[in-house]
């Protein structure tokens, strides 16, 4: 195939090779990267990867079909990249566990708004509260202590502090339903 004959003894011949095969089947191969991902970011994202796969591993001079070639091809660096993304959300599933951090199930800027709305409301909880009681709701709620804990830690029974924690809630319920 004369598409094919360029010298792919190195990267300028295969730079060579993936312009002619992009310049001739560019839309095809768009066209199958859009069909087989729904997400117009990771299908750009895929396009540019397929050009650059093609550089490093033109396609054969001998190739009969090159559209079917690009076919399998462009499904392979696909599978590929939906096996990358797995096992990279694997790993990173694997060390949230480990280090006991919690993992972002939704989006990473609704989680983000999510602390900040808990950070306001903690600010909220030390200007409005009695220290104690802010100290015992904060101890339970954000750093996660059972009672007993939040007791040891303040040197109080575990029903005063239940009492403040009761206290404290109250107070904020009545305050939040006056904002």
């Amino acid at each position: 195939m004369a598409l094919l004959s360029a010298n792919t003894n190195n990267h300028k011949g295969g730079v060579d090779i993936a312009a002619k095969v992009f310049g001739e089947y560019g839309d095809f191969i768009h066209a199958v990267i859009r069909c087989k991902v729904r997400n117009e970011a990771q299908a750009d994202d895929l396009f540019q990867d397929f050009f650059l796969s093609l550089v490093s591993r033109p396609p054969p001079a001998e190739i009969q079909n090159l559209k079917g070639y690009l076919y399998r091809a462009i499904t392979n660096d696909i599978i590929d990249a939906i096996r990358r993304t797995e096992k990279y959300q694997s790993r990173i599933h694997r060390y949230a566990e480990r280090s006991r951090h919690p993992v972002a199930k939704h989006n990473p800027e609704n989680d983000l708004i999510a602390v900040e709305e808990m950070n306001k409301i903690f600010k909220l909880i030390e200007r409005r509260l009695r220290y104690s009681e802010a100290k015992a709701i904060i101890l339970r709620y954000r750093n996660h202590y059972e009672i007993e804990e939040v007791a040891g830690k303040m040197h109080v029974s575990s029903i005063t502090i239940r009492g403040y924690i009761s206290d404290g809630l109250k107070k904020i319920r009545k305050f939040l339903r006056v904002i």
